[in-house]
């Protein structure tokens, strides 16, 4: 249970962040004795539920792909940099 309750958390901080977070998640109770021989995981509804999730990853990295521009772009940033070298452009000459 300690464990949900801390992925839980990150998925909060995440938000309050504003980091995109994949809402979903899942957990094999003794996963040692969900894989075969070969190390391959035996089909069973933890395998679908692994498999979902890594599907949202993938969603997710295709929705977010090339797009760090406008995901980092914001006002506050770009004031203060205009400020900035506002400040250091218009400096009159001694």
């Amino acid at each position: 249970m300690q464990s949900f309750n801390v992925v839980s958390q990150l998925r909060v901080h995440g938000r309050w962040m504003w980091m995109f977070t994949v809402p979903n998640q899942s957990s094999v109770r003794k996963a040692y004795l969900e894989f075969d021989n070969v190390g391959r995981m035996k089909l069973s509804p933890y395998n679908d539920r692994v498999v979902d999730v890594m599907e949202d990853m993938v969603w997710l990295t295709i929705m977010l792909r090339d797009r760090q521009e406008s995901l980092v772009d914001r006002y506050s940033e770009r004031k203060e940099n205009f400020e900035h070298i506002s400040a250091r452009v218009n400096q009159r000459s001694i």
